[in-house]
């Protein structure tokens, strides 16, 4: 990682990432560990969140560090025009650690290179979400049983989607095979599809959502449509209802196959499906925690490895 920040999937090495794994484990049976005393994080949410920001939070809660921050950027100097440089600098003052979300894509990666404590990208526009990355390959390896040699259909907003765009990148050194389900408007952009035939990853794209692509899968990744991301909202409405999982469509899909979703959710998923085994994306939500306790653990260099040596 440069410079200890985490701003890219790309930033971790599949060594890293695998031992990352481990440390999710861990976590998820020991949550309470006071690997943070002393330690205090600034939580800079520029762009609504729940999930990252409540599991960021009590990540770092459990592992008894303190948080500050802000989740409404209009409370802020940012509203009367301080700069992303100035808000840095100056939070830098306070704390060991700033996790951010930005919606300008390459923000995170402006704010490492000018922030003397690493920086936790939260998400930055369409571009990247690491953490979310990490809690992704935690719940497909703790569904499978293996990364390895794994279908994965990614289903509707793939244009804009960052979490499809960063476990594209994690999962090439996996051999999956993907399938990209997507709208003209929403398909896959090309520099992933370059990024897929530069690995040698297998991928198809297709606009149909067909009982052959779902029985084929052994992880469909659906995604919403995100509003938040139109200039034109015309558009949104055109496309924001196409793909739509109801639980009839899972009849005669593999017995393995898991359904993730980053959530929110809005019409994508049937909340008919929540009761099949086959939905995992609310204890996916869960592993978020697990997930994030590592990266955090990971960035200000604390050495869990040794303490799960240690504790066997």
């Amino acid at each position: 990682m440069q410079n200890n920040s985490l701003v890219s999937i790309s930033d971790f090495t599949k060594d890293e990432m695998l031992e990352l794994l481990e440390d999710m484990k861990y976590f998820e049976a020991n949550p309470n560990r006071r690997l943070l005393e002393g330690k205090v994080v600034a939580t800079l949410f520029f762009e609504p969140s729940t999930r990252t920001r409540l599991s960021f939070e009590t990540a770092v809660n459990r592992l008894g560090g303190r948080i500050i921050g802000f989740s409404d950027a209009s409370t802020t100097s940012s509203s009367k025009g301080e700069t992303l440089k100035d808000t840095i600098m100056m939070v830098n003052n306070y704390v060991d650690l700033i996790i951010m979300r930005h919606y300008l894509e390459g923000a995170a990666r402006y704010a490492s290179e000018v922030s003397r404590v690493p920086i936790i990208n939260a998400g930055d526009g369409a571009n990247q979400h690491p953490s979310q990355t990490m809690l992704d390959l935690y719940s497909i390896y703790k569904t499978q049983g293996t990364l390895r040699d794994l279908t994965i259909t990614m289903v509707g907003d793939l244009k804009y989607g960052r979490t499809v765009h960063s476990l594209l990148m994690a999962m090439s050194y996996f051999n999956p095979k993907f399938n990209f389900v997507a709208c003209d408007e929403l398909k896959m952009p090309q520099e992933y599809k370059d990024f897929c035939d530069e690995h040698g990853i297998a991928y198809t794209e297709t606009r149909d959502f067909s009982p052959e692509v779902i029985n084929s899968s052994d992880i469909i990744y659906m995604t919403r449509v995100q509003r938040e991301r139109f200039t034109d909202l015309m558009e949104y409405e055109r496309v924001k209802n196409i793909y739509n999982l109801h639980n009839s469509m899972l009849d005669n899909s593999k017995d393995n196959v898991r359904i993730l979703h980053p959530l929110p959710r809005v019409g994508e998923i049937s909340q008919d499906v929540d009761s099949n085994p086959k939905a995992y994306y609310f204890q996916q939500a869960q592993n978020g925690l697990y997930a994030r306790q590592a990266i955090i653990c990971k960035v200000l260099g604390i050495d869990v490895k040794s303490l799960r040596e240690n504790e066997r």
